[in-house]
């Protein structure tokens, strides 16, 4: 494993880590934010491209309004009205999307902390505390991160969390992939199939209404391949409060398993990823907001040049009960697996 310095923060060392498998493959992580900041990724011939979106110092990673390689938590995406209610108190959240809330915290989240590293044989746990009553959340709280790059392919993530009380914990990693390589000008050329029969429709602030619906006979159909770009702008309520693909899929088959849940390939063929996970649910955001600024080697991003697909618990999960429960505590650890595995 490779360490090396990536700055300072309030006179705290940085470090980035590069995991590699024996194929060459190559994750780079840091302990700040516990953030992927590189992915070399083989194509179909073995060939290796940089698919994750990010920046090459850490200054633009104390900003990083769109959460670039970002672990979110301890909840992620939205959260309605930015409070729920739980074992009859009600807990106050950040206001920062809205009248809602989104990834916990802009500033405090733990995509904004640096985390203790350990390096192990074949990875790298991250691991963070966080204190009764901090964003909002009860419980102190314990966290981890465990990536891994695997021979077949695969960045392996493993979440644990553990908290003293009952307390909302729903963790994801915000990454932007593009097949082509970051920098490359679409993914709305990318095909996608997601492994879902059903989404959960939401409402102008992307709080989800409440109800699993059927995705058959909409553009949100992706049961089978669909090039992103062919219906993304269609006369569709839901993709035009959201301004494009930003949902939560209910992944067919949930049993506790890791199981396939999408696939991902760039416009020529010659990449393609599988994204794996043991959660109920897949946000896919197409990077419609993504904003116009400069990346990794120089690269130009803009709308649409990347795309994220974030395993969790459903949004606004704390204030629907008929979702499954993202409540963890001293009787339910939190435990869950994501890989995204180039084939």
């Amino acid at each position: 494993m490779k360490k090396e310095l990536f700055g300072t923060v309030g006179g705290k060392e940085v470090f980035l880590y590069t995991l590699e498998n024996k194929n060459g493959m190559k994750a780079v992580l840091s302990d700040f934010g516990a953030l992927i900041i590189r992915i070399y990724a083989p194509d179909h011939n073995g060939e290796l491209a940089d698919v994750a979106l990010g920046y090459d110092r850490l200054e633009p990673y104390l900003q990083n309004g769109c959460f670039l390689g970002a672990v979110i938590g301890p909840n992620a995406n939205r959260i309605g009205n930015a409070r729920f209610t739980l074992e009859g108190k009600t807990y106050q959240l950040d206001v920062n999307d809205g009248v809602n809330n989104l990834h916990s915290h802009m500033d405090l989240g733990v995509h904004k902390r640096i985390w203790q590293a350990q390096e192990l044989d074949g990875g790298i746990r991250f691991s963070l505390k966080m204190e009764d009553g901090e964003l909002g959340f009860g419980g102190n709280k314990t966290f981890s991160v465990l990536y891994q790059v695997t021979d077949d392919n695969s960045l392996r993530i493993t979440y644990d969390a553990d908290s003293d009380k009952n307390t909302v914990i729903n963790m994801t990693n915000h990454c932007y992939f593009n097949l082509d390589g970051q920098g490359d000008e679409t993914i709305e050329d990318h095909t996608l199939q997601i492994f879902a029969s059903c989404y959960t429709p939401a409402d102008e602030g992307s709080i989800p209404y409440g109800d699993i619906v059927p995705v058959a006979g909409t553009p949100m159909d992706f049961t089978q391949p669909h090039v992103i770009g062919e219906r993304i702008g269609e006369d569709f309520e839901q993709l035009k409060m959201a301004g494009g693909y930003d949902h939560n899929w209910v992944c067919d088959g949930c049993d506790g398993s890791v199981r396939k849940v999408a696939v991902l390939q760039n416009a020529s063929g010659s990449r393609t990823m599988e994204v794996y996970t043991d959660l109920p649910g897949m946000q896919f955001y197409a990077g419609n907001f993504l904003v116009e600024e400069e990346g990794k080697d120089g690269k130009s991003y803009r709308p649409r040049c990347g795309l994220a697909l974030e395993t969790q618990y459903y949004p606004d999960a704390p204030n629907k009960p008929q979702f499954p429960s993202s409540v963890f505590g001293p009787d339910r650890h939190y435990h869950t697996v994501t890989a995204y595995k180039f084939v």
